[in-house]
């Protein structure tokens, strides 16, 4: 089967295409001996199937940064039967100039012109017959995103000559510098001399690391800057030769995307309108009340009827499996129309809520023993169900904020903080990474290979957890409903949302702090070309919901699987391995293991401060560094306990509430709760990531950070939350912190430096 790679700049759709081509047979995993993305599939709509690998957004094949290395060596060592050089039509020379590095390759080459109908859209148009004339190669116009075009991509590459030796588009002044390099790598029996004898004169480090090549560079430049030189004909020749196949219209008006950047990336309105996008994200996610008809008749003084009050209570479970049609519609509705959000997770738990009940019958039926019941019901199925039940949130989440990459908004976002935090010493390109954050950790931390400042990127990774993944929203969901229904208030999208922002500006003063410290560096330029506006596919969105759902069923069918039968193992067996029959749930193992632990978290409002069932957040606070999930699968497995051993507690009563109800911790502590997990060690998935991405030397420290901060955090959070005096105090403190900082960074005095030094 034949191998072709799809190699392009960031932002040309290559994705896009990925998707088109290999639909579901795509599948994920990591490139050998790093942890950046590598995704392959199969392409089965041609003549034959053909092994799609999808390399690395890239701007060029010079070593800058870790994704250029891993495209270079797979082209040059893994000697795919072809490459698919989608390039960006709408950004035609920018795109060119990658073109023309993959063209001194010894390797089949086809160019995909890409977004052709934003070209046509614009009044555009492009010579495909000359602009293929001109490159000596074939050139496919198609539109990855419509669809059109690909059939005709693939026959092409399909029937691509196996054999091509590579030709450069450098001009008659080099050329003699070039052939002298490339006698000399062709005398070393490499592939591709061509390509890595014009490397060498750029003074690539990797070529010049050959025996001789170091001489030899020297000798050839003769001390002129060779990268620059051939950087300029490069771009000579584009404009000169390839750039005349395309006819730009005549504008005399800005364009609509022009116009809506007006509006989106204004200076002073543009952070704002992000702020906003976020919360009709969130509103539409997590609210109970989506268009506030509830809220408006309690106000007028007549509350709309809930199932409750017409004799049907949707927590009871004999209620629920006599009266399906009425549980049915209190998925919609119970005093209010429900968000889409609320009502995917209130269908999804209904239907949860009937296998568990199937299950433990059957459990019970079979006559099994009190323990295998316990294991059963409360430890495997009511700790993987609590978790599975916020998956459609997740997914809602998930799917706003991949429609706002796709359609080109997150790179606007980046745009703007750029412009704003550029003076505390970030960059907007350190942001595009934190954003990722809100999808996963690990493909966040993993492209902050863009950075070209290890300070920057350092810096970067540690923050990127402070953007609340996936994982965490079951905790930020579960504690902000307890939240609401201890303090009486009803909307729970607003507690989120409110975390989620609380989060981003810990992670913009952490980062402030950090580089105005110890991670002092220039501010590299951060330039990037912001794609036209265009609609998401829908396909592209399906696929990364599908993917976002396989991963999330995958760690609740393992990790937090395991997790689940461990903790219900801990809570009911004694340290003289006695299971506990009557629910002495306080003589269990977990019960003095959360009571050792639960000293350390009394600053934070979940420690010593509560009854004597409060150590089950300490618990749960620690068994989240596994896995996120697993706070809310401590929370099922121990509430099942409480349930049946509490009087008074209405059994089904949501996990977080019951404890809420039994350990008396107060409202600020839970936020401060909130906040420890969002910002303290990430999952252990996390952890191996940004272990492997941080330079060496700095993973300890950074594990540290995490630690120091979220406690910082969870204790200004309680503390001003309870004794709301106590924020003078903190002010005070954080403002003689600054202080310190700017008379060090101006040099009035001097702090120990924290740097290793050398020698």
């Amino acid at each position: 089967m034949k191998t072709f790679a799809l190699a392009g700049n960031p932002n040309c759709g290559k994705t896009t295409l990925f998707n088109a081509l290999t639909g579901s047979t795509a599948h994920v995993g990591n490139w050998p001996g790093v942890t950046v993305d590598k995704r392959e599939g199969v392409y089965r709509g041609g003549s034959e199937k053909v092994n799609i690998v999808d390399l690395p957004g890239i701007y060029s094949l010079s070593p800058y940064t870790p994704e250029e290395v891993i495209s270079r060596n797979f082209i040059l060592d893994e000697k795919p039967d072809g490459i698919i050089n989608i390039v960006d039509a709408t950004n035609l020379e920018r795109n060119l100039y990658l073109t023309t590095q993959l063209l001194e390759m010894d390797v089949p080459l086809i160019i995909a012109l890409n977004m052709m109908d934003e070209v046509e859209k614009a009044g555009d148009s492009i010579d495909v017959k000359a602009l293929e004339s001109a490159i000596g190669v074939p050139v496919v116009a198609i539109s990855a995103l419509r669809k059109k075009g690909i059939k005709e991509l693939m026959d092409r590459a399909i029937a691509m000559n196996s054999e091509r030796k590579g030709v450069t588009v450098l001009g008659k002044s080099l050329a003699p510098k070039i052939e002298r390099a490339k006698q000399f790598f062709a005398a070393t029996d490499v592939s591709s001399p061509l390509f890595h004898a014009i490397k060498m004169l750029e003074g690539d480090e990797i070529e010049l690391k050959h025996a001789g090549a170091q001489e030899l560079f020297n000798e050839i430049s003769a001390g002129q800057d060779m990268e620059a030189a051939v950087a300029d004909e490069r771009y000579t020749y584009i404009s000169e030769h390839f750039s005349a196949a395309k006819n730009k219209k005549e504008k005399a008006a800005l364009t609509k995307s022009d116009k809506v950047d007006k509006v989106l990336t204004h200076r002073i309105w543009g952070l704002p309108i992000f702020a906003v996008i976020l919360l009709v994200i969130f509103h539409l996610t997590f609210s109970e009340d989506l268009l506030y008809i509830g809220a408006i008749a309690e106000a007028a003084g007549s509350p709309l009827p809930t199932f409750e009050d017409i004799g049907f209570a949707i927590s009871e479970d004999t209620e629920i499996y006599e009266n399906f049609g009425i549980a049915l519609a209190a998925c919609f509705y119970d005093g209010a129309v429900f968000s889409p959000g609320v009502i995917l997770t209130n269908l999804l738990n209904l239907v949860l809520g009937y296998i568990s009940y199937g299950i433990g019958l059957g459990v019970e039926a079979a006559g099994a023993a009190d323990w295998a019941v316990g294991l059963i019901n409360d430890g495997i199925v009511g700790g993987i169900t609590a978790v599975l039940g916020f998956l459609p949130q997740i997914l809602t989440l998930f799917l706003f904020f991949s429609i706002l990459e796709d359609t080109g908004y997150m790179a606007r976002v980046a745009f703007i903080l750029d412009r704003i935090f550029r003076r505390f010493g970030l960059s907007g390109r350190a942001f595009m990474p934190m954003i990722m954050g809100f999808g996963c950790s690990l493909p966040a931390m993993i492209n902050t290979r863009t950075l070209a400042d290890e300070q920057e990127r350092t810096a970067t990774i540690r923050v990127i957890p402070f953007f609340s993944c996936g994982a965490k929203l079951p905790i930020l969901t579960a504690i902000a409903g307890g939240f609401c229904a201890l303090v009486g208030f009803d909307n729970v999208d607003l507690i989120t949302y409110s975390m989620y922002l609380l989060g981003i500006i810990v992670a913009i003063v952490s980062v402030i702090v950090m580089r105005s410290t110890t991670m002092r560096g220039e501010v590299p330029p951060f330039i990037m070309e912001l794609p036209a506006y265009h609609m998401p596919g829908f396909k592209n969105l399906m696929l990364h919901l599908w993917d976002k759902t396989k991963h999330f069923v995958k760690k609740a069918f393992t990790i937090i699987f395991a997790s689940t039968i461990i903790i219900w193992f801990l809570q009911s067996f004694r340290w003289n391995w006695t299971f506990i029959a009557d629910g002495s749930i306080q003589d269990s193992i977990l019960a003095s293991i959360g009571q050792f632990i639960q000293p350390l978290f009394t600053p934070l409002g979940f420690g010593s401060q509560l009854n004597e069932y409060g150590w089950v957040f300490a618990v749960a606070a620690i068994t989240g560094l596994i896995a996120k999930e697993n706070v809310i699968a401590t929370f099922s497995v121990l509430a099942a306990m409480f349930v049946a051993n509490f009087e008074g507690t209405e059994e089904g009563v949501a996990e977080a509430i019951v404890m809420i109800e039994n350990t008396g911790i107060t409202a600020p502590a839970l936020i401060s709760f909130i906040m420890f997990n969002m910002t303290t060690i990430p999952c252990f998935a996390a952890v191996a990531t940004a272990k492997a991405e941080l330079p060496k030397g700095r993973f300890g420290w950074t594990i540290l950070f995490w630690l120091v901060t979220s406690y910082i955090v969870g204790t200004v959070v309680y503390t001003v939350g309870g004794w709301w005096w106590t924020l003078f105090i903190w002010l005070a403190v954080f403002a003689a912190i600054g202080t310190v900082i700017v008379l060090n960074n101006t040099g009035k005095i001097k702090l120990p430096s924290l740097r290793r030094r050398k020698g």
